[in-house]
């Protein structure tokens, strides 16, 4: 199901990693053709502060997927719930302090970020950050909101939240450039909104009967808060790295070709924002399902992970990177134009240095992805201070050797055409360096050669149950119900069970699995049951019965299901099952029901 569940999810959060900078990217292109190359440059000076918030709420929003899915995996609803409401208490806390800090200090937060005072820059930068941050709280509860409704299935809703922002954002740039005529301050404002937009629409779930969720106050103590910011922490340290290293590139394009370097950054990293999407989508849903099969102790899917997420992201970002290369002049041209903001030469000067930079960055996309898919892997896998040390190299140590060093120095010999080239190789030199250390740190842990993809799996020999203590089966039809039981009679058999556990085991999944069948399954759906069948050290046999139907809890259905005495037989089946067992535990989550049961 592993490769099934990659091509459900990955188009869904590819669209929902886009939802930050969708925005920005039609902000640039706009701000840039009809605002001009300083307002352009001013845009991009303030992106250390835009990428400040979108860091607490990717701290966030990888927190709650780390800590979400371990619950998945151990059927632990409760914790999930939790989790869900004290992400909403947190967002809110924190956006609202942050607006509050940059509209009082705005003035010396412009300074900081390199706009000299007094000049038009400065005017430009310090109105668009006040603009922008207004919307903080739709900024932030963007972000949480798209992991929540991904776990919970809603891929539509999440699809329609994002071209519902694009939409408004449009639709408000344009009626500030040629109605309010509020130049940045009204472009920061038309992002504002358009968050608030998706916001909106992504809301309405959790007020909706269906929703898996539910808003709790209790047990939101300090443990819960740790283990989410804990788990975030790999993500916040991405983030600190990428703030850092977009400080570094401004100062030194500044230096090397002053506005039109800047605005030519600001065209390049904004388009290169939406391409790297593409990696934070298909790392975002190794995330997710490593966290399960990790808590579940599941080293065949684990080994499945690592082969999908590196043949998506050698797939998607081949096509990617094409589209980048070919196009690279023309999508340089859509942030540029001449007219009374941007003269001839500004726009040609711009034009000259983004597509070269669009280029270079071209060559980095495969592997991007493939070092983001394997940082959020080897996060999930408790690997933490490697996924650290994956997002420093990447993000900051590497890319920023590379510009200080070599931007610097051909600019020197060679002035601001040799030193923008310098700067641009960030990309290429600074993935591929980093995807070296990676694949050196492995080969030195694992002893296992550079081809071989298992040996990323990074899997201790004693981790999780033998693969011959588990059994993996799936059903389609009726049919298979019993293939499964006799396979499970003759596995707890083979393994030494006794007749009554061994009938149990055949029993409860026998039970389970007509229901799903009868009432679960749709004609041309493509429904499935996956059974997994672990026997554990401690002498538990822990059954996970994962089907792809509607959402349906059989442990809240239980509480409802007492003897009726005009009828003892009505809900037998399931009565029986709950009786039979010694513990259940069911999560719906990612569109899938999953059962969990401990004879």
């Amino acid at each position: 199901m592993i490769r099934k569940l990659f091509q459900q999810m990955v188009a869904s959060q590819i669209v929902s990693a886009m939802a930050v900078t969708l925005c920005l990217l039609i902000d640039s292109i706009i701000i840039c053709r009809f605002l001009g190359v300083e307002a352009m440059a001013a845009y991009g000076l303030t992106s250390p502060v835009l990428l400040f918030f979108a860091a607490f709420g990717s701290l966030l929003s990888t927190g709650i997927q780390v800590v979400c899915s371990k619950a998945m995996g151990s059927g632990d609803e409760k914790k999930i719930n939790r989790c869900f409401s004290l992400s909403i208490i947190l967002v809110t806390v924190f956006s609202l302090i942050g607006v509050c800090v940059v509209i009082v200090f705005s003035d010396r937060i412009t300074t900081l970020l390199g706009a000299e005072k007094g000049t038009e820059v400065y005017r430009l930068t310090k109105r668009y950050l006040i603009g922008f941050v207004i919307g903080a709280p739709a900024f932030i509860g963007a972000q949480i909101l798209v992991p929540f409704l991904q776990m919970a299935g809603q891929r539509v809703r999440l699809v329609t939240a994002v071209l519902a922002m694009t939409v408004a954002d449009i639709v408000m740039d344009l009626l500030d450039v040629f109605a309010l005529k509020w130049d940045t301050f009204g472009m920061g404002l038309a992002s504002t909104v358009s968050y608030f937009v998706a916001v909106g629409i992504g809301i309405v779930y959790f007020f909706q009967k269906k929703c898996v969720y539910k808003f709790t106050r209790k047990n939101l103590g300090g443990g819960l808060f740790k283990e989410m910011a804990l788990g975030g922490v790999p993500t916040l340290i991405n983030q600190v790295s990428l703030v850092l290293l977009v400080f570094i590139i401004n100062r030194t394009m500044l230096h090397i070709g002053e506005a039109a370097a800047v605005a030519a950054y600001s065209v390049v990293s904004t388009i290169a924002n939406l391409g790297y999407c593409l990696g934070n989508g298909i790392s975002e849903v190794t995330l997710m399902l490593t966290g399960i099969a990790y808590s579940e102790e599941d080293k065949k899917s684990l080994r499945e992970i690592v082969k999908e997420q590196t043949r998506f992201a050698v797939i998607i970002d081949a096509v990617a990177m094409a589209f980048f290369l070919i196009f690279a002049g023309l999508l340089a041209r859509l942030f540029v134009s001449t007219g009374s903001a941007v003269s001839p030469e500004e726009a040609r000067v711009t034009v000259r240095y983004a597509s070269a930079g669009l280029r270079l960055f071209a060559l980095c996309l495969i592997p991007s992805s493939i070092n983001a898919a394997f940082k959020k892997y080897y996060q999930a896998i408790g690997q933490i201070r490697f996924s650290e040390s994956i997002s420093v190299a990447q993000n900051l140590a590497f890319p920023s050797l590379v510009v200080l060093g070599l931007g610097n120095l051909l600019y020197t010999n060679w002035g601001t055409n040799a030193g923008t080239i310098g700067v641009w190789l960030n990309y290429l030199i600074g993935e591929t360096v980093t995807l070296l250390f990676i694949s050196l740190y492995v080969k030195k842990k694992t002893q296992k050669p550079f081809a071989s993809l298992e040996s990323y799996a990074f899997i201790p020999e004693d981790f999780g149950a033998d693969l011959g203590d588990t059994l993996e089966l799936e059903i389609l039809q009726f049919s298979d119900v019993e293939k499964v039981t006799t396979a499970v009679t003759e596995f707890c058999e083979e393994k030494g069970e006794s007749k009554k556990r061994t009938m149990y085991a055949a029993l409860s999944i026998e039970e389970m699995a007509c229901n799903i069948l009868k009432y679960g399954f749709k004609e041309g759906k493509g429904n499935r049951i996956d059974i997994r069948l672990v026997r554990k050290p401690d002498d538990d046999l822990i059954i996970r019965i994962r089907d792809n139907c509607e959402g349906f809890d059989p442990v809240n259905y239980y509480d409802m299901a007492r003897p009726d005495e005009s009828d003892p037989a009505k809900h037998i089946g399931i009565r029986m099952v709950f009786r039979m067992v010694k513990d259940i535990n069911y999560v719906n989550s990612m569109g899938l029901n999953n059962l969990t049961v401990r004879i």
